[in-house]
């Protein structure tokens, strides 16, 4: 059987960086499962699923571009250190949630905090990064429409 459409698909990943950190990862036993063709994983790394079967080891690199996209100056900003409320301490490393110009909600990270200043950045925590996938695919049920399911309801 291998990936197609729809199919629920279960992986084990080890996730790292150009410098080799590792900064995600399946624990054993415990895989992550998606379906495929529904934006649910990173666009680059679905089209490699594609038509591998169960047991296949796949290795994928991912540039920028075709990841979480370069790093937008445009989206790290000095605000006034009193738009914050006071009642928590804030801290870098931080994220919370805001309205970006056209009104879209967006998680902005705290990066640098000064006497009268603190520095938001409204990229994606991986922006900029060049990732490896290390994938095993360990099992694929096929959409109930196809009748071939394993998950028991066709």
């Amino acid at each position: 059987m291998q990936i197609t459409e729809d199919c629920i698909v279960s992986i084990q990943y080890s996730l790292t960086t150009a410098k080799g950190d590792v900064i995600d990862k399946t624990e054993v036993g415990k895989a992550f499962s998606y379906v495929h063709g529904k934006n649910e994983i990173l666009p680059h790394l679905e089209k490699e699923l594609y038509s591998k079967s169960v047991g296949d080891f796949i290795k994928v690199t991912i540039d920028p571009e075709n990841g979480y996209g370069l790093v937008n100056p445009k989206l790290i900003q000095e605000v006034p250190r009193n738009n914050f409320d006071e009642a928590e301490p804030i801290k870098i490393g931080m994220q919370f949630q805001t309205n970006n110009d056209d009104g879209q909600d967006q998680i902005v990270s705290i990066t640098d905090i000064k006497e009268n200043t603190v520095t938001v950045n409204g990229n994606h925590p991986l922006a900029g990064e060049t990732l490896t996938f290390d994938v095993r695919i360990e099992d694929i049920i096929l959409p109930p429409e196809q009748g071939k399911g394993k998950c028991g309801c066709c």
